[in-house]
């Protein structure tokens, strides 16, 4: 006999309450067609970045070259891509977002040898079910493009009212595929995300892995709004300019290459690593199994444990690996979103790729054994040996972890091929005078630094991103690649800004005062709004400094000048700043007090201090040569003067002592617009200027641009090359 639930718990029935009669089982019912619809569109796109994958993958199986994606609140209120591939044909509009129905697979069988990224017609399907989707379309022999809207796997129209028909629309050729307000009708869904700026860098991080591995395709990310991009690289770009661009010039200046293939497990790998110098502290994977952006814990567990031989406890690599396997040993359908995918002989195949690895850090290890030869007079050649100079890690860890014994002995380099590294060796500036041979060792600190309490502010300016897209679309990879790699070898012309520098076997002689320039002016736009500061104690008064500036601008005697009215400008400049001191001080950290006196000027970068000499004219250009109308332009023409002051000077000849106002800082080697004017004596000052340069240029200028400067194409006139030991050795082999 059954008994009530309540008598069972020791709950007493009072005598007024009815006898509930147990309950039959309940009955097993299919589920309403729009929840099992929901169900699957819930498990195949869990985040924006889910979609945003599938579209993506679409897109590239279209044959597309440019995809341009722009993303709203993290993608939860807008995802658009829009591609140039073959499009979609008209007929095929009205089952497109139905379920499973795909041009990629017509029987099970076919995945046995499936190459295509999406396969199963499924994507948009889901998307239409949790977003507003519409897709405009044109195929090359189509007159016109199509747009359609859908809802719930099929056609809708676009508002209440209208036909649910595809419209002809005007577009380019490709698709354009819009998804809006996703998880609109899966409130619970919605409430599960943190933020949008935590969707967005999810969003940049999958955009940055298909740029890294989709050779010949463009790719463009950024914010609804923005014209700043997030992500952006050219389609003719290759594998190691575009981990350049997304990951930066730290882990692009440490990759090496590595392939490796076996027929017998089917399969082909190949991709780049980080050698022994670089490492963070979270292993970077861009993992790629049959061109399918994946996860695998197996292979990540593996890399580490290879690299454990070679780096620091606790350091971690960079690595981007594309794994070819025959479509027969893998199955791509295990799970929803294709993030895992299982293939056969998993443990060989990855331990042949870790012995690949291992081989090639084991290789540049060997080679970081510096061979050096007797070049000059006097100088101590070190004795160097394999066994003596390896890696005090690889030596370490021998021991602790069995590894796979290293090729055979690789091939001794030809001796242009080598490059001189030893610290010891003698500088090009030891043969030049005394005088000018103090930088080796830096000087002490002159100036006083106070840690200002103000908290850094992040620059949102759309003008300011513009301009500093405007610096990364300039970016010269070749240039930018010899100055983030560079040797400093000395200082050659202090009076024509000459110094050398080596860039792998190669000697160049570069304009310091052009890098410079665009140094401090890339500065000025990296830490806009953040500026230190140069207080002046006690004050100065801007319009004498102005005059002074005035009458040094009048002694050029320019044909062009001679109608300016000289008298009224300090006046003018004067008004003009004080004007808008508020807006340079907010900007920029440049006070000048209601009274017209100078209380601080902008402080670029520590340990280097800029000629005070040229302050005078400095302020005068701010009038005239400073747009005041336009914000973008005053942003760009300020910074501009900015740098221009900052930009080291030309120093006279021995016989001239006073230091020329710098002109025209961007101008070609040795051009200087202001004559040096000739005095009588203490040449003593110059002397200590021009030590003072050359230890500010090894010291501080030069391992700036080392760490950040981004080479434009207009530095390459103040950069040429004069010697190549490739080169070289090929003329004296004819002798």
């Amino acid at each position: 006999m059954e008994i009530n639930d309540s008598t069972a718990r020791g709950i007493k029935r009072k005598a007024e309450e009815p006898f509930v009669s147990p309950q039959a089982p309940k009955r097993i019912k299919a589920l309403d067609q729009d929840v099992v619809n929901k169900i699957a569109a819930g498990e195949i796109i869990v985040a924006p970045v889910h979609a945003l994958k599938e579209l993506i993958e679409n897109a590239v199986d279209a044959g597309s070259t440019l995809l341009e994606i722009v993303v709203k609140d993290g993608g939860l209120k807008l995802l658009q891509i829009t591609d140039n591939g073959h499009g979609i044909n008209k007929d095929d509009l009205p089952i497109l977002c139905e379920r499973f129905t795909t041009s990629k697979l017509k029987a099970f069988e076919d995945l046995s040898s499936i190459g295509t990224y999406g396969f199963r017609g499924e994507a948009l399907a889901s998307i239409s079910h949790i977003a507003h989707l519409a897709i405009t379309t044109k195929t090359a022999d189509s007159s016109c493009a199509w747009r359609a809207h859908y809802a719930d796997g099929k056609l809708a129209p676009a508002k209440p009212g209208q036909s649910a028909d595809p419209k002809p629309t005007a577009g380019r050729g490709g698709t354009q595929i819009t998804v809006e307000d996703l998880f609109y009708n899966v409130l619970s869904r919605q409430k599960a995300f943190r933020s949008p700026s935590e969707e967005y860098a999810k969003i940049l991080d999958l955009v940055g892995r298909y740029a890294v591995h989709c050779k010949g395709v463009a790719f463009s990310c950024k914010k609804h709004g923005d014209s700043a991009m997030g992500i952006s690289t050219p389609s003719n770009a290759s594998t190691v300019d575009c981990i350049r661009q997304i990951h930066g010039s730290a882990v692009a200046n440490e990759l090496i290459n590595f392939e490796v293939s076996d027929d017998k497990w089917g399969f082909k790998a190949s991709g780049w690593t980080t050698n022994a110098n670089y490492h963070v502290k979270k292993t970077t994977i861009l993992l790629f199994i049959n061109h399918r952006s994946v996860e695998s814990s197996a292979i990540k567990k593996a890399i580490e444990q290879t690299y454990s031989a070679f780096l620091p406890k606790g350091s971690h690599p960079f690595i981007y690996l594309s794994l070819d396997i025959d479509p027969a040993r893998v199955d791509v359908n295990v799970h929803p979103t294709k993030r895992e995918v299982n293939f056969l002989n998993e443990d060989e195949i990855i331990e042949s790729i870790c012995a690949e690895i291992n081989a090639r850090l084991s290789q540049v290890d060997t080679s970081r054994t510096f061979t050096t030869q007797s070049l000059l007079p006097g100088a101590i050649v070190p004795v160097s040996s394999s066994s003596t100079l390896q890696s005090d890690r690889s030596r370490s860890t021998s021991a602790k972890t069995p590894q796979r014994p290293p090729p055979s002995t690789p091939v001794k380099p030809w001796e242009y091929q080598l490059v001189r590294t030893d610290p010891q060796a003698r500088k090009i500036t030891s043969m030049l005078p005394p005088s000018t041979n103090n930088s080796s060792t830096p000087a002490a600190q002159a100036a006083t630094y106070i840690t200002s309490p103000k908290t850094p502010t992040t620059c949102g300016l759309t003008t300011v991103k513009h301009l500093r897209a405007q610096v990364r679309d300039s970016m010269h990879t070749s240039l930018t690649e010899i100055i983030a790699s560079h040797t400093y070898v000395g200082l050659i012309d202090p009076t024509r800004r000459i110094a050398a520098i080596q860039g792998g076997v190669k000697l160049f002689l570069v304009d310091y005062g052009m890098l410079s320039n665009e140094y401090f002016y890339q500065l000025g736009l990296t830490d806009f709004g953040n500026f230190g500061a140069i207080r002046f104690s006690p004050p100065l008064d801007i319009r004498s400094l102005i005059t002074i500036g005035v009458e040094r601008e009048k002694a050029l005697n320019k044909p062009t000048d001679r109608d300016v009215p000289w008298s009224s400008v300090p006046d003018l400049v004067t008004h003009q700043l004080i004007s808008r001191r508020a807006m340079l001080a907010e900007y920029f950290n440049f006070n000048i007090s209601p009274k017209g006196e100078l209380l601080t000027i902008p402080l670029l970068m520590k340990g280097y201090t800029p000629s005070l000499a040229k302050l005078p004219r400095f302020l005068m250009r701010l009038g005239p040569y400073v747009n005041w109308i336009n914000e973008e332009n005053c942003f760009h023409t300020f910074l501009s003067e900015l740098a221009s002051f900052y930009t080291p000077e030309q120093l006279p000849r021995k016989e001239v002592v006073e230091i020329q106002d710098a002109q025209g800082d961007d101008a070609p080697m040795g051009d200087a617009d202001v004559p040096a004017a000739e005095t009588n004596g203490e040449s003593s000052s110059l002397e200590a200027r021009k030590e003072e340069m050359a230890r500010v240029l090894e010291h501080v200028l030069f391992p700036a641009f080392k760490a950040k400067l981004v080479a434009t194409k207009g530095l390459l006139r103040g950069v040429n090359e004069v010697a190549n030991l490739k080169g070289l050795y090929r003329v004296f082999e004819r002798c």
